[in-house]
């Protein structure tokens, strides 16, 4: 044999050799990962790979898929190879006690980021610097630098009342139709703006979406949705990544137009004092955020603060319309307090926490459909925790990601009874419950 041979042959063997070298070393990989979480149950496929989390994601209905993930295996399942979902109301307050070891996963940043490397509030992992920055922004966030606060939304209120009443109320010869939740939409984004910015988008007066906020937040958030379902999301963080695919400041539609419209509106606001009247921007640049940091701020504040308030809004609205015994007996709580002269035309706040199947009401509605139903993942400590759920000791192990599975808690039965999944804002009526039914439900609240 010649050396020419020998030496392809060698190299056809040890081309097999190394393949077969990584083929073990994949499956001791994958066998390992299997393991660490083995104690938990989970679809078959969850323990080696994330095909499961991927369908679940793609059929926009996930929320759905954990509570069933959690309803058949248990308070605590596996959902992949290192992940788990909860549906545990014990856990969750465990994992979010006050100096709780557990920190927030890779999940908040990769995911949520408005630009590459670039944090706000919510994506930032260094707990020194979210310390910080929260602090920055707790008196812009509590209005408690804006006493014109209650002032501005009521202003917003009475916007859309009159919307209504001048171009929607039908009449004995005219049925007029409109989109309820289409006006909440418009609402909320407006008053997102008068307290963010100082001014309304005007969305309201004008009867549209005038700066295509809710279509380029939908198509932005089915991209963020689709990027998480086939694992892109950490990738797309990358500069050079970010550049070709993420979202420009020069797209016509989606994030990018999104994000060119709050910068405009950012630039408008600093031109101005950000003495006198104090919107929440004015008051993150007092306490020392940067342009940068503001405008990363200021878009996550219209993403979720609108999106989100919509939604509750929204949904406590459809649960009383088909609800009529629920809405006549909310209608006669209103129609009391108007009658006393206490109401004025649009009820203050104080008002309205003095109204007790009102708020009982607003209550369940957060409860039964809660606004925001993703799974949010939090990092096991280093050395592992051992958690006591329903009487059962289980260890997880340091590293482990661990997320809150909102429709499952808020349809927990043994927190809120056998009839947890039907609208019944008496149940947080203390008058109604007994003590430690009253004592479970204030601590979910």
């Amino acid at each position: 044999m010649t050396a020419t041979m020998s030496f392809l042959v060698q190299l056809y063997f040890s081309r097999w050799l190394l393949a077969a070298i990584s083929t073990i070393l994949y499956i001791i990989w994958k066998y390992r990962a299997y393991k660490r979480l083995a104690a938990f149950k989970g679809p078959f496929s969850t323990g080696w790979s994330e095909i499961w989390h991927t369908h679940a994601i793609l059929t926009m209905q996930s929320h759905l898929k954990y509570k069933e993930i959690n309803d058949r295996y248990g308070p605590i399942a596996r959902v992949g190879p290192n992940d788990l979902v909860t549906s545990s109301p014990e856990l969750l307050a465990h994992m979010n006690a006050v100096r709780s070891p557990y920190t927030r996963s890779s999940w908040f940043n990769a995911a949520t980021r408005v630009e590459p490397g670039k944090d706000h509030v919510f994506s930032e992992l260094n707990e020194e610097k979210h310390t910080k920055r929260r602090a920055q922004m707790t008196a812009g966030y509590s209005g408690k630098e804006n006493h014109a606060l209650e002032s501005d939304i009521d202003h917003r209120l009475q916007e859309l009342l009159e919307l209504i009443r001048t171009k929607y109320l039908s009449t004995n010869t005219q049925h007029k139709q409109m989109d309820l939740g289409r006006k909440i939409q418009y609402f909320t984004l407006d008053v997102i703006s008068t307290i963010g910015f100082g001014q309304p988008f005007g969305d309201i007066k004008a009867d549209a979406d005038l700066n295509d906020y809710i279509t380029s937040g939908k198509e932005g958030l089915t991209v963020v949705a689709l990027s998480a379902a086939f694992g892109l999301t950490p990738y797309l963080q990358w500069p050079p990544i970010a550049r070709l695919f993420g979202p420009s400041e020069n797209d016509k539609s989606g994030f990018g137009k999104m994000l060119a419209t709050a910068r405009g509106l950012i630039d408008a606001r600093l031109t101005k004092s950000l003495d006198g009247r104090s919107d929440m921007l004015a008051s993150f640049v007092r306490h020392g955020l940067t342009k940068d940091e503001v405008f990363t701020e200021a878009v996550l504040q219209i993403l979720a603060g609108s999106d989100t308030t919509a939604t509750a809004i929204r949904s406590i609205m459809l649960y009383l319309i088909t609800h009529p015994r629920l809405y006549f007996k909310l209608q006669a709580e209103i129609d009391n307090v108007v009658a006393s002269g206490v109401a004025s035309a649009v009820v203050s706040d104080g008002c309205l926490r003095a109204m007790p199947y009102l708020q009982a009401v607003v209550r369940e509605g957060l409860r039964i459909h809660p606004p925001v139903t993703d799974v949010v993942p939090k990092k096991v400590p280093k050395g592992g925790d051992t958690v006591t759920v329903d009487g059962r000791h289980y260890f997880m192990p340091s590293g482990t990601n661990v997320s809150y599975n909102a429709w499952g808690v808020h349809h927990d039965k043994a927190m809120f009874g056998e009839d947890a999944d039907v609208f019944r804002p008496e149940r947080w009526i203390p008058e109604e419950k007994d003590e430690q039914s009253i004592a479970k439900l204030a601590a979910m609240h």
